[in-house]
């Protein structure tokens, strides 16, 4: 294991170590699938074309070890690991996304498809921010191309970015703020994705899981 996996394996056992207990899930609004037997991954037909617009934020939960331990960074809302920003260009779906995927070679801000975000995934969720232009958030996102991955998780240094920070950023450019948990052991502030879900500045228009 690299010595970066050996310090996010570290930031996300400290995290976890002082995150409070799980009081409840948030009730889910939208449409909802069954959940049926063994899971499995999802694939790009199970979130319907027509139920996505341009700009939208797309959550996942994937099937790896990683994905359990980021998901329970969250105290309210444990149904996600991963987040990117949708962009539609000529009928085409990608997601643009914060990855730290050094094995291959994916340690930075990179746009994928819709299938390649989902490859690893078992429940997704997609989710609008209120009142804004969908275009013009995916345009912001296109922006960030290229920035390195923030392995120290450093929310005030933009010059690095993880996935929920990549929101953060663009957020904070629209205005709005994501709730953060400050980490008294990292000195830092970490942003989960129940500040997506639990936000009264995003509408929940989608969830699916295996």
């Amino acid at each position: 294991m690299s010595g970066k996996k050996n310090n996010i394996a570290l930031a996300f056992i400290i995290i976890i170590t002082v995150a409070l207990p799980v009081l409840s899930i948030k009730a889910t609004p939208g449409i909802q699938a069954t959940q049926s037997g063994k899971p499995s991954v999802l694939t790009e037909d199970a979130i319907p074309f027509s139920v996505i617009k341009d700009g939208d934020i797309i959550c996942r939960l994937g099937d790896r070890f990683w994905s359990n331990i980021i998901k329970d960074v969250s105290i309210t809302d444990k149904r996600f690991s991963h987040i990117g920003i949708i962009r539609i260009n000529d009928g085409k779906i990608t997601v643009i996304n914060a990855e730290g995927d050094t094995d291959h070679g994916r340690d930075f801000v990179n746009e994928i498809s819709m299938n390649e975000f989902l490859k690893h995934a078992v429940s997704a969720g997609i989710y609008r921010i209120n009142n804004i232009d969908g275009k013009f958030i995916s345009e912001l996102a296109a922006e960030y191309l290229g920035v390195p991955f923030d392995w120290q998780f450093n929310m005030n240094d933009p010059s690095k970015l993880y996935c929920t920070e990549l929101l953060y950023v663009i957020c904070k450019r629209m205005g709005l703020e994501l709730d953060s948990i400050y980490v008294k052991e990292l000195k830092n502030n970490a942003i989960p994705l129940e500040s997506i879900s639990g936000s009264k500045n995003f509408s929940e228009i989608y969830y699916v899981f295996r």
